[in-house]
């Protein structure tokens, strides 16, 4: 795998129909590339809260939710302490006793959770799974400087989704603000108030209805203009 820039990334994100599909492509490719490896998945921290970004084709959900919830595991430790986790055999492992029974249960054996350096986040990890005892062993090395060039593109992938949601976020803003100052004139033309108490006696409603403002603003607006589509009757 090459690493790839945001401008790449972007054709990719159009290739692949989004980041999600993207970074499983991303977590299959490393099962092909990693011998021993049969499942691949990647953690990040998001709200104070690990959870599995992406995840290859054959990955029992389970593996990486059970250790989020115990708080402990190979890719739990590998994302907080910034250091690798490797586990050559399920069955004389004893740091994780609850995980490790599950994870045996779904027919793993060996686990290597390799750390993500990712701007603006505070924990990540590359993990990978294999179902013969020390079947990750021989490819470690493969896996490292995989896990390396992996941490710049979903680096890249990431930015490309907060700038978009950023755009989003501004646009839904915008749609918001314009929906209100429709409101507010209707209110002013209706009522013969100024702007000022036009928007008072709409806050006072949305409290009082416990309804977003956004929301009955616009459910004014639709009435009125329904109002106008059939002869100004309301």
């Amino acid at each position: 795998m090459t690493a790839e820039t945001p401008d790449t990334l972007d054709h990719a994100l159009v290739r692949s129909q989004g980041l999600d599909t993207l970074l499983r492509d991303l977590t299959d490719r490393a099962v092909r590339e990693v011998s021993g490896a049969v499942a691949c998945s990647i953690t990040v921290r998001r709200a104070d809260r690990l959870l599995t970004l992406a995840g290859s084709r054959g990955l029992p959900a389970g593996l990486d939710l059970r250790q989020y919830e115990n708080g402990s595991g190979p890719c739990v430790d590998a994302a907080e302490t910034g250091s690798p986790r490797y586990v050559p055999d399920l069955a004389t492992e004893t740091r994780w006793p609850a995980y490790t029974e599950y994870a045996r249960a779904t027919g793993v054996r060996c686990v290597l959770a390799l750390p993500l350096a990712l701007e603006g986040e505070t924990g990540a990890a590359l993990n990978l799974y294999g179902l013969e005892p020390g079947s990750l062993a021989e490819d470690r090395e493969t896996a490292r400087a995989f896990a390396e060039r992996a941490a710049g593109a979903v680096d890249a992938a990431l930015r490309i989704e907060r700038r978009r949601s950023s755009v989003a976020d501004v646009r839904t803003a915008l749609l918001s603000r314009s929906v209100i100052d429709q409101a507010i004139g209707i209110l002013m033309s209706r009522e013969r108030v100024d702007a000022r108490v036009a928007l008072d006696r709409l806050r006072r409603v949305s409290q009082n209805r416990n309804v977003k403002l956004r929301d009955l603003c616009q459910d004014l607006v639709d009435r009125v203009a329904g109002g106008a589509g059939s002869g100004g009757r309301e």
